[in-house]
């Protein structure tokens, strides 16, 4: 491709996500930003969008070659928020808030950035989150993360919502993943679906339940429905019974269905936990606790491990930014269970300041998912050597050594 035809590629892409943005209305228009897009384009001379994964420099050069490669509908899956996007923004905002407090000359000679996790040794506490319909990105989907994060032995969660079959990925991760459930209304919607699902992974080796508990009010994806709205594909030719992406999900086909029940939908509450626990000998994390009296909840109750989590910002419109959140569960759990954060993690400067209050790891979300999106596994394997070689560099450059040298002392509020 040609520089100039790079550009107008990247000016339209623009003014696509432009259009899509629930900012333009409030901001008088696309009109409004034209004199800036007439006097910026020509100065963009650095932002060509890489040809190949092994030429990105950061996540974001993935981030914009997966902007003109992944379809519009499906591109705006992954950038949506919810509401004004507010949750969105802030968990960057916060993350780019704090600072780290730099020592100086300390032995960084030989880096130890091991994790264990459950008896399980990880070369580094970086983790892949569940994210369903990953076909819609790239043709391999689920399968090529997976086995990217076998080439960087990542652990890796698979959501209920996956467009591959848990079998399938399980045998390209080369060992069981971990097994995300939904309840409803996205999962089973009946205690014999559910039971009928937690059996199906664990028949499959999944050895962990992550179970999401931030969706039981829905969630207003605004910028999601602008985009299906710029996109001029026909959707139904997917989105129908008998399409490609028509019916359930490969992991809730075949499950019996049973009497549809109110306590797995909006009505859940913390009784429903020893419920799902007594019925596998899996282990039991519960995903998207914000608070510490949640946390408290989730130690009481007997769950293995706390994933701190706003879904992304793609679930609540709270505000609340995850690393904001971070340390009051940390304390509330005082070391009983491993605490698990992500959403909005994009630099190894973010994965290090996720350790220092209080992560014993940290799951990333849309950077593998542009990754893949963009260059399928080579660009999942991309974004996964970014984070970890700036998380090494980052713990080089303050001075930490291990991760157990980081902690409430390296980070400088402002």
């Amino acid at each position: 491709m040609l520089r100039h035809d790079v550009h107008d590629v990247r000016r339209r892409d623009f003014l696509r996500w432009l259009a899509a943005s629930p900012l333009l209305a409030s901001a008088g228009g696309l009109a409004a930003f034209e004199p800036v897009i007439a006097q910026e384009a020509p100065r963009r001379v650095f932002d060509d969008i890489v040809q190949s994964a092994e030429d990105a420099l950061d996540i974001w050069d993935l981030q914009r070659a997966a902007e003109v490669t992944v379809p519009t509908a499906h591109y705006g899956y992954i950038m949506t928020g919810v509401d004004g996007e507010e949750s969105y923004a802030n968990n960057r905002t916060s993350l780019e808030r704090l600072r780290l407090r730099a020592r100086r000359l300390v032995d960084v000679s030989n880096l130890d950035t091991k994790v264990n996790l459950f008896g399980r040794e990880w070369p580094t506490p970086i983790m892949i989150a569940p994210c369903g319909s990953q076909r819609a990105f790239h043709a391999e989907g689920e399968l090529a993360v997976a086995r990217a994060a076998a080439s960087r032995t990542h652990l890796q969660t698979l959501s209920t919502v996956s467009s591959t079959a848990v079998e399938e990925v399980n045998e390209a991760r080369g060992e069981p993943v971990w097994y995300q459930l939904y309840l409803a209304p996205v999962g089973p919607g009946s205690w014999e679906g559910a039971t009928a699902l937690m059996q199906r992974s664990r028949d499959a080796g999944c050895p962990t339940i992550v179970y999401t508990v931030d969706l039981q009010g829905g969630s207003n994806r605004v910028t999601l429905e602008r985009y299906r709205r710029a996109d001029d594909r026909t959707c139904t030719n997917c989105h129908t019974p008998g399409g490609r992406a028509g019916g359930p999900k490969p992991n809730l086909r075949g499950l019996p269905r049973g009497e549809p029940d109110p306590g797995l939908g909006r009505s859940t509450t913390w009784e429903t936990i020893p419920r799902l626990r007594d019925a596998t000998d899996q282990r039991f994390i519960i995903k998207g606790i914000m608070t510490a009296e949640d946390a408290e909840l989730c130690v009481r109750y007997g769950v293995d491990g706390v994933w701190v989590s706003n879904h992304g910002g793609r679930a609540e419109g709270s505000g609340q930014a995850t690393i904001d959140a971070l340390p009051e569960i940390a304390e509330a759990v005082s070391g009983r269970v491993p605490v698990i954060v992500d959403s909005g993690f994009r630099r190894g400067s973010d994965i290090v300041k996720g350790i220092a209050r209080g992560a014993t790891a940290v799951a990333v979300g849309r950077p593998y998912l542009w990754g893949l999106g963009a260059f399928g596994q080579e660009g999942v394997e991309r974004a996964l050597d970014i984070l970890t070689r700036e998380m090494q560099i980052t713990m080089r450059a303050i001075g930490a050594p291990s991760l157990a040298d980081l902690g409430p002392h390296t980070i400088a509020e402002p």
